[in-house]
């Protein structure tokens, strides 16, 4: 093996170590870590220690188990901060979550999954939870649908073909029934979800367009499914998420045309 190759090699090991520690809330120590990864105990010591060293990594001194460390979060701080489409969407998700009262979340597509990039919590003293950077299967979120709805059909059946996660008893995990709904969307120019991610609640979002008239992610409302679908979506709900989506197209430089079913 050539230094060029094992310095590749460490750098995708050490990439792996940083997702698996990421993937879940549990520390890890370097023997679950070699198990789950298939690296050798010696070789994953060894890169943790360097990973500790750029406190990208920090171990518990109580239990010698390792989770992410304090300059993860910087770098994800960065990611947001330079991101297009979050820095765009601040002031039009704010809006939205006072004109609907319930809150507003922007995703982006990310592999099988929706990434949260941005989040306005609704405007009450209910307690809430965070939600950025939090990962959601596709299928499982009318972020996800909306944005697969509007892809190529090529990328659209790699997506369907991939394994599709059962969350809830009311997920939809049947490809040809997924195939229908994304259809729905692509004409009615939005998406819902009824309890398919968590039980109780309820989203409807809509598509954001760049100027290639691509879907480059997706803005919508959560809360409470008897508020969002009372007797299937509520027409005013949907249509302010869709205004709001298509302002949002038009600052990414989408045309007027690009967002269709509007």
């Amino acid at each position: 093996m050539t230094a060029e190759r094992g310095t590749v090699q460490s750098v995708e090991r050490a990439a792996r170590i940083l997702k698996e520690l990421g993937a879940g809330p549990a520390r890890l120590g370097v023997t679950e870590l070699s198990d789950r990864l298939g690296i050798a105990k010696g070789t994953v010591h060894g890169l943790l220690r360097t990973l500790e060293r750029q406190e990208l990594v920090e171990q518990d001194p109580e239990t010698g188990k390792y989770r992410l460390g304090p300059a993860m979060l910087q770098l994800g701080n960065a990611f947001l901060d330079s991101h297009e489409l979050r820095s765009r969407s601040l002031l039009w998700a704010d809006s939205l979550a006072s004109l609907v009262t319930e809150s507003v979340r922007v995703g982006v597509l990310h592999g099988p999954s929706v990434l949260v990039v941005h989040h306005v919590f609704r405007p009450d003293d209910s307690v809430q939870i965070l939600e950025v950077g939090a990962s959601i299967p596709w299928h499982a979120c009318a972020l996800g649908k909306a944005i697969v709805a509007y892809l190529p059909a090529e990328r659209r059946e790699v997506l369907l073909s991939q394994e599709l996660p059962r969350l809830t008893g009311k997920t939809i995990t049947d490809p040809g029934v997924l195939r229908d709904v994304l259809q729905t969307i692509a004409s009615v120019g939005f998406a819902h979800e009824d309890q398919e991610g968590i039980v109780g609640e309820a989203e409807i979002a809509a598509p954001i367009f760049d100027h290639r008239g691509v879907p480059v992610g997706a803005i919508g409302i959560a809360g409470p499914v008897e508020r969002l679908l009372p007797d299937g979506p509520d027409e005013e709900l949907a249509a302010a998420v869709k205004q709001v989506a298509r302002r949002l197209s038009r600052e990414m430089g989408a045309g007027r045309t690009a967002v269709r079913g509007g």
